[in-house]
């Protein structure tokens, strides 16, 4: 066994290839004579590997064990090779210790003298008569010939001995300094284990994490950087963890390394458990990280879009995210418990702004007026937040406007006064449990600031604060009315990124009319001086990964679609897929007809995320909704009738308490009335009717979406 391992024992460490080419130390576990192999062992990410290797691999990467070729001479050793006897030979003439006879034969003296000098055992035979016989004296100096021979070839074969010493040398140094590496690498083991805290439950994803960030190399966005013009910007904003995240150890998955970049750590694990990271890198106008506060983010986002409103055109910067990624935060201002500052949000902000631009001399010459209105839409329903919750209608005038029917707008003289406006609307916005929160946004909040010159509009900014866009996922829920609010959600937040696709490449049509928010900000999707601007909200905890993706992909989409077309074209291929689908989709438009089909025309731009079973389920919702307001419109109208008829015949039973009435009158007068009731009365439990059955359709619809999407945008 020896002969064939070598210097292999068990425990010996070697040099392994592995199948991708990797090179690494293992440690030998066991040797396996039959099939002349080794078993070695590693450690790798903390996990113990191993695998058989033959002999042959193994030496050609580790010489030092391989089998010693050279071995000592002995006497049954033939003899070493000629040319180092000649050049012992020549040695030896050089220092005159031989001197045979010149005419004795130097090939046979050469050839004898090898056999003298290993084993001398018996004396030379005699050469036949006609040869001279040797003398004592020659036979003397052939015996220190022979010693002299003897004597030089030990001394080259101890330098070729020293020379293969030296290369046990250098090998045997390289052994130490694996040893040394090794020792090295596991009190860095150690000494990490002793600062992470290992009983946070990831914590070897946590060190791979820190691996990973201590080699980039970190610009981060500052007050020096330059504002750049977009007609639509998109950036990214990461909170702090919170909390609860900081109680149950979450760990933070998200890296800013840049102004414009976000990386997401995403833990994933192998089929043999093997745990490692996907770094998923996302680019953006604007990356805002931890540390960023609400006025450089303000800086960055909405402040370019003030100057747009006094240029008599229209901006809208919204804020979008998972609930409790900082939405509400960055658009209301900070939160002390439950109470808010509402002067540190980008609302009070681009009021603030807004204020001082009036006083500029060649805006305070328009003589502007500045008014103010906040409304929420829940459930494809919107609600005057300014005043008490009223309910409004939404339609479109004979000029295609859509007007907010009783919205009220207030006129507000300093930020003092906006100030008062955000507090009131934000103490009665809709918000309850959801499927992914304790205490949800369930509604999208939007705040207008107007500028009127002589009673007509000269310009206008909305600001949004979303729902959260994992509401999106309950339109499967078994309440109606989850179901309800998570189809209006899903449909708004995808009607939004087309209507913004529309805008970035100048579209003929906007697919405004597939949800009520779109609907609302109409004016904002259409015209040359308009602008946008959205703000992603991300949460950094390990448990929100998913739903950040969401986030990222959402947003990283919305920018994706907002290159110009003589840029697509030279650019890549799915691009082109995309503007070629859109201009396909526009000829459609005109052969279809508006309102209901813009959510046809939507659900056909976004086939990844809208199955056919949701694209029923959002018709029959939509359906729903405009009948909802139809009866509730009808039953009104029925209900101030009534009134009205009331009047009319408590006439006509005054009439009858006379002596001497007109009974021919009195009949015709009744007979007319109850055939108005009548008639007014079917027409209504005729709509109730279809609204029961829109009902039906609807929870039929909902059973039938595919689980597995929509995914969450």
């Amino acid at each position: 066994m020896a002969s064939v391992f070598g210097k292999i024992v068990v425990g010996t460490y070697v040099e392994i290839k592995r199948s991708d080419g990797r090179i690494h130390q293992a440690m030998v576990t066991s040797m396996n004579e039959d099939n002349e192999s080794v078993t070695v062992e590693w450690i790798e990410n903390g996990d113990t590997k191993g695998k058989e290797i033959d002999l042959e691999s193994i030496f050609s990467l580790n010489p030092d064990v391989a089998p010693d070729e050279e071995i000592a001479p002995s006497p049954e050793t033939p003899p070493p090779p000629t040319p180092s006897l000649v050049k012992v030979s020549k040695i030896a003439k050089n220092r005159r210790t031989i001197a045979p006879p010149k005419n004795d034969a130097p090939s046979k003296d050469n050839r004898a003298i090898p056999t003298r000098a290993r084993a001398p055992q018996q004396p030379e035979p005699a050469p036949p008569p006609p040869v001279q016989q040797p003398t004592q004296p020659q036979t003397q100096q052939q015996q220190q010939n022979e010693s002299s021979l003897q004597l030089m070839s030990r001394k080259e074969f101890g330098q070729l001995s020293r020379r293969k010493s030296n290369c046990v040398k250098e090998v045997e140094k390289l052994q130490e300094k694996r040893e040394r590496r090794r020792l090295q690498q596991q009190e860095l083991r150690e000494k990490r284990a002793q600062e992470v805290d290992t009983t946070i439950p990831n914590y070897e994803i946590l060190y791979m994490i820190r691996d990973f960030r201590a080699s980039l190399d970190y610009r981060p966005l500052t007050t020096a950087d330059v504002i750049e013009e977009h007609r639509i910007c998109v950036c990214v904003r990461k909170r702090p963890l919170n909390k609860k995240e900081l109680t149950i150890k979450d760990l933070d998955v998200i890296t800013i390394p840049s102004k414009d970049v976000v990386m997401v750590h995403e833990p994933k694990q192998k089929v043999d458990l093997t745990r490692y990271l996907e770094n998923q890198t996302f680019r953006f106008d604007y990356a805002f990280d931890d540390s960023t506060s609400n006025e450089m983010v303000y800086r960055f986002t909405a402040r370019p879009l003030v100057e747009t409103i006094f240029e008599r055109g229209m901006a809208t910067c919204f804020a979008y995210g998972q609930t409790g990624s900082g939405k509400t935060h960055t658009m209301g201002g900070d939160f002390s418990g439950k109470n808010q500052d509402c002067s540190k949000g980008i609302y009070a902000l681009a009021a603030r702004d807004v204020f001082l631009m009036l006083k500029k001399p060649n805006y305070k010459k328009l003589d502007l007026q500045v008014y103010a209105t906040f409304f929420e839409i829940y459930s494809g329903k919107v609600f005057d937040l300014l005043n008490r919750k009223a309910k409004l209608r939404v339609l479109e005038d004979g000029k295609q406007q859509v007007q907010v029917v009783g919205l009220q707008e207030k006129e507000v003289k300093c930020t003092e006064d906006v100030l008062k406006l955000i507090e009131v609307g934000n103490s009665c916005r809709t918000s309850g449990q959801t499927s992914a929160n304790a205490h949800s946004s369930r509604s999208h909040a939007v705040f207008q600031i107007i500028l009127r010159r002589k009673g007509k509009m000269h310009g206008k900014f909305s600001l949004i604060d979303l729902a959260g866009n994992e509401r999106g996922a309950d339109t499967s829920s078994a309440d109606r009315q989850t179901r309800m609010e998570g189809a209006e959600i899903n449909k708004s937040l995808l009607a939004l990124k087309e209507c913004i696709r529309a805008l970035g490449r100048n579209k003929p049509h906007t697919p405004f009319r597939a949800s009520k928010l779109t609907q609302v900000l109409r004016d904002s999707f259409i015209g040359e001086n308009s602008r946008t601007c959205m703000i992603a909200t991300i949460s950094p905890g390990m448990t929100s990964c998913e739903n950040t993706l969401n986030t990222l992909r959402y947003a990283n989409r919305v920018k994706e679609l907002t290159v110009d077309p003589n840029q697509v074209m030279e650019g890549g291929r799915a691009n082109i897929h995309a503007v070629n689908q859109l201009d396909i989709l526009d000829e459609k438009w005109l052969s279809i007809s508006p309102q209901r089909d813009d959510l046809k025309l939507l659900c056909e731009q976004n086939e990844e995320e809208v199955s056919p079973q949701l694209f029923t389920f959002h018709e029959a919702v939509s359906q729903l909704v405009e009948m909802e307001e139809q009866v509730l419109e009808d039953h009104r109208a029925v209900f101030q009738e009534s009134i009205k008829w009331l009047e009319d015949e408590k006439v006509l039973l005054e009439m009858t308490e006379e002596v001497d009435y007109d009974v021919e009158s009195y009949a015709t007068q009744l007979e007319q009335i109850l055939d108005q009731k009548i008639e007014i009365l079917i027409e209504l439990r005729d709509k109730v009717k279809s609204f029961r059955s829109a009902l039906q359709e609807e929870e039929q619809a909902s059973k039938q979406i595919n689980p597995k999407r929509p995914r969450a945008l």
